[in-house]
């Protein structure tokens, strides 16, 4: 049976908090107490073992006996955002090529071995990358490690598995986005509105010309370039022996043959100098919508981590301020959500991203009345320095979302944040320091970013218009 666990999937996980949706540990759940002495208290250790292979492949162990499971993941450097122009939607649709048969694998072979032992496997693609995953009992690591090496080194790519999926990703289409209410908002349709580099303004869940115009030679060449060690990170995250695991992957990696890496287009974007507006008009949707996106920091810096303690503060949770002053005083809607990176979280993306707040209203709201009160939240918070109460409590959302997740029988999380700085960064042992920035973002720095990120100039405003003020899509 073919993936589903594409792009638009993960359009679920802008529901969740940054850190919900990024972070697991291999240390159990502590309590997490209130006030000052919390954020020094005892942090993430997470094992972490990093090297390269000669062919290139970054492999990362992380060894925790306390579940008898084992979490292997795969990550390539591409994703829909450095996918080839007038090929939109190519990266998800190799996402579903890559659970074809191969050359000692039959179809649907990988999907029984796994499940077949008790496991799950699955996989998605995001901006910056694609991934491949699987759960399974500990005993059953080095197979999945054979099917993930396999994958690699001999995918059968043929023009009936072409066609097949090309049906298959046009039906998800459909699905997800044409005959779904709010199917693309905000996640699809507000990066277009906000970009102007190609890269990262165009349709990446794929028109269906480009999607039909993809053909078996665009998808050996696509195969050949980005589908290789050395533009790839394995994670293997559980209870695990360390000296079996690396023998295993170096019986089954460490014959692929060394390629260059591929080189990535520019997807830097001008710095924006003016707000933008955009209307995107939805005929299955019963009410209207706004969402408001501005560029954040680059990644790394402190302003960054800093915008991280501004999500929270504004926008995650029911004591946030845009959910006391639009939902609980103003009750323009039952919620407002949002975040760093609606298709992912804060960290596992490399390029310029958005974070976004939006909400589903009334008709008889004003949206330039919802406007104007997200303006004056916003106004406060480059006004007037956050008191020490409320810093603290942003710091302790955030460590609280971490610690949440930390016993999580997949560790999905934990693999989730150690490919992507093993990816992005080439340091997976960041993990370890993530509280540590957390800690160092001061009231001033705060208030320094919320000028400069939040104003007008830096924002984009998508509103939604429902029902019978759109026409139908084309099917």
């Amino acid at each position: 049976m073919p993936k589903v666990s594409s792009v638009a999937a993960t359009a679920a996980l802008a529901l969740c908090t940054a850190f919900a949706q990024a972070a697991a540990a291999a240390t159990p759940a502590a309590a997490v107490a209130d006030g000052p002495a919390a954020a020094h208290a005892a942090q993430l250790e997470v094992a972490v073992d990093y090297y390269r292979l000669p062919n290139g492949l970054r492999v990362v162990l992380s060894r925790d006996t306390s579940v008898p499971t084992v979490t292997v993941a795969m990550y390539y450097h591409i994703g829909f955002r450095i996918e080839p122009r007038n090929r939109t939607g190519f990266a998800h649709l190799f996402e579903h090529l890559m659970f074809q048969e191969t050359s000692n694998l039959a179809k649907g072979e990988a999907d029984r071995l796994v499940s077949g032992n008790g496991g799950v496997s699955n996989g998605s693609t995001r901006f910056d990358y694609t991934n491949f995953f699987e759960v399974v009992p500990s005993h059953v690591l080095e197979p999945v490690l054979w099917v993930e090496a396999e994958r690699m080194r001999g995918l059968a790519l043929s023009a009936a598995s072409l066609q097949n999926q090309k049906d298959v990703v046009k039906n998800e289409v459909r699905v997800n986005v044409l005959n779904r209410p709010y199917g693309g908002f905000p996640w699809l349709d507000l990066p277009q509105a906000a970009n102007r580099n190609w890269f990262n303004a165009h349709n990446f869940y794929g028109e269906f010309a480009d999607i039909d115009g993809a053909t078996l030679e665009d998808v050996k060449s696509f195969y050949d370039t980005y589908y290789v060690p050395s533009n790839a990170v394995l994670v293997v995250a559980g209870d695990f022996e360390s000296a079996t695991a690396r023998a295993a992957i170096e019986r089954y990696f460490a014959p692929l043959p060394a390629r260059a890496a591929a080189g990535h287009a520019d997807v830097s974007e001008a710095p924006q100098t003016a707000e933008r507006r955009s209307e995107h008009a939805d005929p299955r949707a019963p009410r209207p919508a706004i969402a408001l996106g501005y560029h954040v920091p680059p990644r790394n810096t402190p302003e960054w981590y800093a915008f991280g303690l501004i999500d929270q503060i504004l926008l995650q949770g029911e004591d946030s301020r845009l959910w006391e002053r639009l939902v609980k005083e103003r009750g323009y809607s039952d919620s407002i959500e949002g975040g760093i990176n609606l298709l992912g979280n804060m960290f596992d993306y490399e390029g310029p991203m958005l974070w976004s707040a939006y909400l589903v209203h009334d008709a008889a709201s004003d949206p330039r009345a919802i406007s104007r009160d997200f303006d004056a939240v916003v106004a406060r918070l480059q006004r007037e320095a956050v008191g020490a109460a409320e810093l603290e409590r942003a710091r302790t959302k955030i460590r609280s979302a971490l610690y949440d997740v930390a016993g999580s029988s997949n560790r999905f999380g934990l693999v989730d944040l150690l490919a992507s700085f093993a990816l992005f960064d080439d340091d997976p042992g960041r993990v370890n320091r993530i509280e540590a920035e957390f800690r160092k973002v001061t009231p001033a720095l705060i208030q320094r970013t919320a000028r400069q990120y939040l104003s007008r100039a830096n924002r984009t405003t998508l509103t939604l218009l429902p029902g019978h003020a759109a026409k139908e899509p084309a099917p």
